[in-house]
């Protein structure tokens, strides 16, 4: 009797061919993970954020049930709403002088941010004090320029 014995190697099959899932690619991930609203319960700079608040704040949950919705109350003090997000990062937007509409656009700039910081894009470019081994290079010159 001939025994047949397994093979050496393990068959790769095409399932095992696909890459994994991350962001973007099957799945989206949002990267907000919580909203707090904090406002005065009588200071007129607040008004526009309790109507906001009376007004959208369960479609706003219901919409985006991904998002922890946390209202406070924050005496003698400006209305702001701060988004938490995943890569431990903080925005704090303040609300004061909005009205609801421009709430509304505040809460989704950060439902739409990542929370990474602002990277300036006015940096200054990088000098060296040494010249480069290959020249100057310049799409407007026909031959290079010869240090």
């Amino acid at each position: 009797m001939v025994s047949r014995l397994p093979p050496i190697t393990k068959p790769i099959f095409r399932a095992q061919l696909c890459s994994k899932q991350s962001n973007g690619h099957g799945a989206f991930v949002p990267q907000i993970r919580k909203l707090v609203f904090e406002y005065a319960q009588n200071w007129p700079s607040s008004a526009n954020t309790r109507t906001y608040l009376q007004n959208n704040l369960q479609k706003l949950a219901r919409a985006n049930p991904h998002v922890e919705v946390v209202v406070r109350q924050r005496n003698n003090r400006q209305p702001i709403i701060r988004g938490f997000y995943l890569n431990d990062n903080e925005k704090v937007v303040p609300l004061n002088g909005f009205q609801v509409t421009g709430i509304e656009n505040k809460v989704q700039l950060l439902l739409d941010s990542s929370g990474a910081k602002i990277k300036s894009l006015k940096r200054r470019t990088v000098e060296s004090t040494a010249e480069s081994a290959r020249g100057i290079w310049s799409g407007l010159h026909d031959t290079p320029f010869q240090i």
